[in-house]
C-alpha cells in the first residue's frame, strides 16, 4: 500500500513521458553476449523514482485499481493475477525490461474509455511476464479486454534472449460502431543487429508469414481497410505508413535520434542522412535495425545516450547564440518556436534535460537470473548521471531513489533525483567552463562500477540464491547511496571552484591550491571563450574597441 501512496503523491503533476529514447542491441551484436536496452524517461516537470513492486501472491477475485501512469487519473480495475513477479525500476525478477518511446499516430484512434494507459501496462506487465514473448501475449491481451486509452506507442521487450520492439494503437472510443479494442504488430529484433526509436513509428513492412519473429492482430491490416486507410496488397502494407507516417517533426525531431545510435556503430549511414534530416520528401527510409561494424558494449550504450550529434551535420552548434557564453549543447523548450510569425526548432539530440530518469539494462542467459539481470539507473539527464547497478534481485530500495518526503515540488538533499538535477542546472548555462569537472567525476563513478562488476558476481556465484539477492542488494544500495554523497561533494566543489565566473585552480588531486600564507591562490579569469569573443565583436562592431 505504500508504494501506492507514494506513487499518488509523486505522479499527480507529472506531464507525460512522451519525448524519450530506447537503444536495443541484440546478445549476438554485444560484446558480453548480453542483450542490451535502454531508455530516456523525458517529461518537463517529471520526478520519477526508481519504482519498486514487490512479489506478491493473490486471492481469486482480487481486483487491481489502475491510475494513469502520467496524471494518476482513475482510469478503472482489472482482475489481479494470482502471482506477481519483484519488479525493479523496469526490469523484473525474471530479467524481462520494458521501455517505451510515444509517437502518437492518428489522434482518433484513441481510445478514451480505456482502463489502460501505456505506463500502467509497462508495470503491470512487468509484474506478470517471465519472458518478452509472454510479457507481448500479457499486454495484447490486457488491452484486449479492457481497453488501451493511450496514444501510439513503442514498446521495447526484452529479455536474456530476445529483443523485440512492439507497436500499439487504440481503436477508438466508439463501442456501437465497432467492438474492436486494439490494433498491433511486434517484430522481433535480429539477434546479430541494434536497433533504436524515439516518439516515431519504426516498424513499416512486415513478413506476415514469419510466426516465429512477427507478432500482430487479427485486424492490424483489415481495421485499416475498414476505415478507408489502406486499399493496397497485404504484402505491401506499411504500419507506420498507414497509422503514423512520419513527418518532418517524426524524422528530424525522433528519427534522427535512431539514425545518431546508429552512425555511432555502422559505416555509411550518412546514405539516411536525407531521412534524419526531414526535409527531403523523397529520402530514402532509415532500416528498422542495422548489424554494428563492431559488438557494442554496455559502456557503448551509456555513451550513446549522452549523445549531442556530435561530428555530424546535425550537431547541435554550441558556439551560436543558443548556446550562449559557455557553448551548451542544449536548447530551451518547447522544441519549436516563432519569430515574427516565422516558425523555427531546436535540434533534439538524446541527451535532454528533461530526463527524469535513464537506464541500460543489461539481460545475461547464463547467468542465474539474481545476477543476470544489471539495471544500471540514474536521475537526470543520461549526460548528466553516472549509471548505477542495481539488480533485479533486490528487494529493499536505495534511499536516494526514493526520498522520502521529495517529490517533484519538494526538495530533498537525501534524493538522487534533486541532488543530481541540482549539479546539472549548474553546469548547463555554463557547460564549457564546468562540464570537464562534473565529466570527470562521472567517469571515474562509471569506470569504477565497470571495473568492480566481475569480482561482485564471481562473489555472489559462490553463494545460495537467498545469500547471493542480499549481497546485491547490498551492493546495489551502498554504490547508490555513494554516489549520492559523491555529487553533493560535486555541487558544493563547483560553487566554490566556479564562483563570480571566475575559476579557482586546482592541483592534479583536484584539491585547491593555497597561496604561500594558507590563503586560496589567486583566481584564474578565463573570460570569454575565444569563438563567442569573436561573435561578439563582429555583432558589436567598434563600441567596446579599446584605445591603445
Amino acid at each position: 500500500m505504500r508504494r501506492f501512496l507514494l506513487m499518488a503523491i509523486v505522479m499527480m503533476t507529472v506531464a507525460s513521458a512522451n519525448a524519450c529514447t530506447n537503444l536495443i542491441v541484440g546478445k549476438k551484436a554485444s560484446t558480453d553476449g548480453s542483450v542490451i536496452c535502454s531508455y530516456n524517461a523525458d517529461s518537463y516537470g517529471a520526478y520519477m523514482p526508481l519504482y519498486h513492486y514487490p512479489a506478491a501472491r493473490h486471492q481469486k477475485g482480487d481486483k487491481r485499481k489502475v491510475y494513469e501512469w502520467d496524471t494518476n487519473k482513475y482510469l478503472g480495475e482489472i482482475d489481479e493475477a494470482l502471482e506477481t513477479y519483484n519488479v525493479v525500476g523496469n526490469i523484473n525478477e525474471w530479467q524481462v525490461t520494458i521501455g517505451e518511446t510515444t509517437y502518437g499516430g492518428r489522434e482518433e484512434m484513441v481510445d478514451s474509455t480505456g482502463v489502460i494507459d501505456y505506463g500502467s501496462l509497462i508495470y503491470i506487465t512487468l509484474q506478470r511476464a517471465k519472458s518478452a514473448r509472454e510479457a507481448i501475449q500479457t499486454m495484447t491481451t490486457l488491452v484486449e479486454q479492457y481497453g488501451y486509452c493511450s496514444e501510439g506507442e513503442t514498446f521495447t521487450i526484452c529479455d536474456p534472449d530476445e529483443a523485440w520492439i512492439l507497436e500499439m494503437q487504440g481503436c477508438g472510443p466508439d463501442r456501437a460502431v465497432s467492438k474492436e479494442r486494439t490494433v498491433w504488430v511486434a517484430v522481433r529484433i535480429p539477434d546479430d543487429a541494434i536497433c533504436a526509436h524515439a516518439n516515431q513509428s519504426r516498424i513499416g513492412k512486415f513478413d506476415m508469414k514469419d510466426k516465429q519473429n512477427v507478432l500482430y492482430s487479427k485486424n492490424v491490416i483489415k481495421y485499416a481497410r475498414k476505415k478507408g486507410w489502406y486499399t493496397g496488397k497485404d504484402e505491401e502494407f506499411s504500419w507506420k505508413m498507414v497509422y503514423a507516417a512520419p513527418d518532418f517533426s517524426g524524422r528530424r525531431i525522433c528519427d534522427a535520434r535512431a539514425w545518431s545510435f546508429f552512425n555511432h556503430h555502422k559505416k555509411g549511414m550518412e546514405r539516411y542522412l536525407p531521412w534524419a534530416m526531414g526535409i527531403d520528401k523523397e529520402a530514402e527510409d532509415m532500416p528498422l535495425w542495422v548489424v554494428p561494424d563492431q559488438k557494442v558494449s554496455v559502456e557503448d550504450v551509456m555513451n550513446d545516450m549522452r549523445d549531442h550529434f556530435e561530428g555530424t551535420p546535425l550537431e547541435i552548434d554550441s558556439t551560436d547564440v543558443g548556446g550562449g557564453i559557455w557553448h551548451m549543447p542544449y536548447r530551451p523548450t518547447p522544441l519549436y518556436y516563432k519569430v515574427d510569425g516565422k516558425k523555427y526548432f531546436n535540434e533534439r539530440p538524446i541527451s535532454t534535460q528533461q530526463t527524469a530518469f535513464s537506464f541500460v539494462s543489461q539481460m545475461r542467459s547464463w547467468l542465474p537470473r539474481e545476477v543476470g539481470g544489471c539495471f544500471w539507473f540514474g536521475n537526470d539527464d543520461g549526460n548528466m548521471i553516472a549509471y548505477v547497478p542495481v539488480y533485479c534481485s533486490m528487494t529493499r530500495l536505495p534511499e536516494c531513489f526514493n526520498a522520502p518526503g521529495a517529490n517533484d515540488i519538494t526538495f530533498s538533499d537525501k534524493s538522487a533525483y534533486w541532488v543530481c538535477n541540482w549539479v546539472s542546472n549548474m553546469v548547463y548555462p555554463r557547460y564549457s567552463a564546468l562540464f570537464p569537472d562534473l565529466k570527470q567525476v562521472r567517469d571515474s563513478l562509471q569506470h569504477a562500477y565497470l571495473m568492480q562488476q566481475p569480482a561482485v558476481e564471481e562473489k555472489a556465484l559462490t553463494m545460495s540464491a537467498p545469500a547471493m539477492r542480499e549481497y546485491l542488494n547490498d551492493y546495489s544500495v551502498v554504490q547508490a547511496q555513494g554516489m549520492l554523497a559523491r555529487w553533493k561533494q560535486l555541487a558544493v566543489f563547483l560553487i566554490v571552484r566556479h564562483n563570480d565566473m571566475a575559476r579557482k585552480p586546482v592541483d592534479s588531486q583536484g584539491r585547491f591550491k593555497q597561496s604561500k600564507y594558507g590563503l586560496g591562490a589567486t583566481v584564474e579569469r578565463p573570460g570569454y571563450p575565444k569563438p563567442f569573443a569573436r561573435r561578439l565583436v563582429k555583432e558589436t562592431g567598434e563600441r567596446y574597441t579599446s584605445p591603445e
